[in-house]
């Protein structure tokens, strides 16, 4: 039995409702349109519009836009992935209505002027610089152009210097034109309302939003053969990624790879790579494993920064974890604390309404429907060993890993 009710306008935008019984609503507006839909040399272009949403619409100038939720509390934010663009805001039950207001003019009614196209490429800018200035971020973005070389999915969210300062409205208005699909929208609520009257309101406020469906034409990625890349930077520690493309997020092995993740390097301390480099060797303090699932592939990484002359062993440490889930089936009771400790996870993740409620409009968006908690942990208890060791040998596999450094300049 589901836990949330779906309305879709006749425009395709669907309005997905779970409820809560708490004074705060927290909601989101996503499209499906993010950085892998850019034509080449316009990278950056989805972040770009993302920013200027903010800036100026038919009614509203930036000081109007900004105040509209912040003067009664509320919080307002947006960011923009590889697939998504995603405003959402948190805020007082009564005030649903002035923020459905809001995301309707700033989606439908932005005009993107030109001085603050300007101001904002200005700001994007110096976020690419604080982003270089990081290598535990810069190294992700570089690791992930090696996996998905002359790709879309491979190219920086936020862009480079080059395509950013040359973007301009009719980018802008051609992308949107092309990318903005009505049946590839969701607003979704996490509060306390009676449906009746959010869906009486989602007709009042989107119900007039013009049907839009465009083709969208989506790639799919090739495959990179596997290597050591080095990189000699003015950094003080090397910084390392071990990785490889993975799963999508419909493919039969997304949950026995998300399971692996977690035991190998997720969150909390008792990770196995954790234990190993941190806590037994004392190598490193952040060693950490990812695996992100796309529509149509996946992203693995392991991630660890150290100082220069313990890399090597952490390495080879990590190798030895890798290889002891190629060679052999986790026991019984492993796999029980395994699925134990990630069930509970994901359930204490449930106390993040904000995470929760992007989650189920995501999901919506792919899958046309959203797992309750009760059928995301059978998927998870479904999970056998033997499955385990034939996810392990295939996104595991020596050969395929890409390895990227960070290592300092000498």
């Amino acid at each position: 039995m589901t836990d949330y009710q779906l309305f879709t306008l006749p425009n395709g935008i669907r309005i997905l409702y779970k409820h809560w019984p708490s004074a705060i609503t927290h909601c989101c507006f996503i499209v499906n349109a993010g950085s892998r839909d850019e034509l080449p040399g316009q990278e950056g272009l989805a972040h770009f519009i993302e920013h200027l949403l903010f800036k100026e619409t038919e009614r509203r100038n930036t000081s109007q836009i900004l105040n509209r939720l912040e003067l009664v509390g509320a919080d307002l934010n947006a960011y923009t992935t590889k697939e998504y663009t995603c405003i959402h805001a948190s805020l007082l039950n009564q005030h649903l209505e002035r923020t459905m207001d809001l995301f309707e003019d700033i989606l439908f009614h932005s005009t993107f002027p030109e001085d603050e196209q300007e101001k904002e490429r200005g700001v994007i800018l110096d976020e690419i610089a604080s982003y270089l200035d990081q290598p535990e971020e810069a190294i992700q973005d570089d690791f992930e152009e090696l996996l998905f070389k002359g790709h879309p999915i491979g190219q920086n969210i936020l862009g480079t210097p080059e395509t950013v300062g040359r973007l301009n409205s009719t980018d802008i208005n051609n992308f949107i034109k092309a990318n903005y699909n009505t049946g590839e929208m969701i607003f979704a609520v996490h509060g306390n309302y009676d449906f009746k009257k959010l869906v009486t309101l989602s007709e009042k406020y989107f119900g007039a939003v013009a049907y839009h469906q465009p083709q969208k034409n989506r790639l799919m990625p090739g495959t990179t053969p596997g290597g050591i890349h080095v990189v000699n930077k003015p950094i003080s520690q090397t910084h390392c990624i071990i990785g490889g493309q993975a799963y999508g997020s419909s493919h039969r092995n997304k949950w026995g790879l998300l399971l692996l993740n977690n035991l190998l390097g997720g969150i909390g301390m008792s990770s196995r790579l954790n234990l190993e480099v941190r806590e037994k060797h004392g190598i490193a303090y952040t060693v950490e494993s990812n695996y992100t699932p796309l529509t149509d592939t996946g992203i693995f990484s392991i991630y660890f920064g150290t100082d220069t002359e313990k890399a090597a062993k952490a390495s080879k440490l990590i190798h030895r974890e890798l290889k002891k889930l190629r060679d052999q089936k986790l026991g019984s009771l492993q796999l029980h604390q395994a699925r134990q400790k990630f069930i509970g996870q994901i359930a204490l993740a449930e106390e993040n309404r904000m995470s929760v409620i992007i989650a189920m409009a995501k999901s919506m968006i792919d899958f046309n429907q959203v797992d309750t908690l009760d059928e995301i942990f059978e998927k998870i208890n479904a999970v056998t060993a033997e499955q385990l060791l034939e996810i392990s040998n295939e996104i595991f596999d020596t050969a395929s890993l890409t390895t990227l450094l960070f290592e300092p300049k000498q």
